[in-house]
């Protein structure tokens, strides 16, 4: 390994971004990729970036390109803030981070963000607008609000929309969800940025308990993440 591609992987973790490393088998020439330029003295076709691209968002190395090609594959967590320790957080919470996610829950109200409720899941006390701006969401980071309390999931949502968050996502019925988005179009918001809410959230599976919600939920947000574009129209 190049010197150069060292430093960039460490680059890269140190920033929390992602970043593939693609081996020419034959002659051990590399190069690297950020999701965007190419760098080092091998090339890539756009039908091998892609390739790459889709790999990266599926956090899978291996070969490709009729094994000639090896992508290693380096990426930042991924990372699940939930605003509102409510009982879908109780279970969609355990669920993410078993497919590993990790989990932050955010809730200002002492008695709902508990160890007892939520055990080894990362609680934070802070408002949810400071707990996100603290938390930077990025390309890797998915948030979903469950508060029902304009007050609580407004701001938040405020910063995640700011944000490079690949999932956002919002509980209640669509005239709860027509509200806020007045709201938020009243705060500045266009209709590209609020076509970014899944609301109501998670995918229409017929779902009624809070544990049958947050399946619904962590089903849109890993098909969204894998890039199938379809379950956002299922929401």
């Amino acid at each position: 390994m190049r010197a150069s591609t060292l430093d960039a992987i460490l680059a890269a973790r140190a920033a929390k971004a992602a970043l593939a490393v693609v081996t020419r088998i034959s002659d051990g020439a590399q190069c690297t990729f950020d999701g965007s330029n190419v760098d080092g003295p091998m090339s890539l076709s756009p039908t091998q970036i892609e390739e790459v691209s889709g790999r990266m968002r599926d956090d899978r190395s291996g070969t490709f390109d009729d094994g000639t090609l090896f992508a290693q594959i380096y990426n930042p967590p991924l990372r699940l803030i939930i605003v509102g320790a409510v009982h879908i957080a109780q279970a969609l919470a355990p669920m993410a981070a078993i497919t590993g996610f990790d989990v932050t829950v955010v809730d200002p109200r002492g008695t709902f963000a508990t160890e007892e409720r939520f055990p080894g899941i990362t609680l934070s006390d802070d408002w949810p607008d400071e707990a996100l701006e603290a938390l930077a969401p990025d390309g890797r980071t998915a948030v979903v609000t469950l508060t029902h309390d304009p007050k609580l999931d407004d701001p938040a949502l405020q910063v995640a929309l700011r944000s490079s968050a690949f999932y956002i996502a919002s509980l209640g019925g669509q005239r709860t969800h027509s509200g806020r988005l007045e709201r938020l179009r009243d705060a500045g918001f266009d209709a590209a940025a609020l076509a970014r809410i899944n609301g109501p959230a998670g995918l229409r599976i017929g779902a009624v308990s809070p544990a049958e919600i947050a399946v619904s939920i962590l089903a849109q947000l890993t098909a969204i993440r894998h890039g199938k574009s379809a379950a956002r129209a299922a929401a």
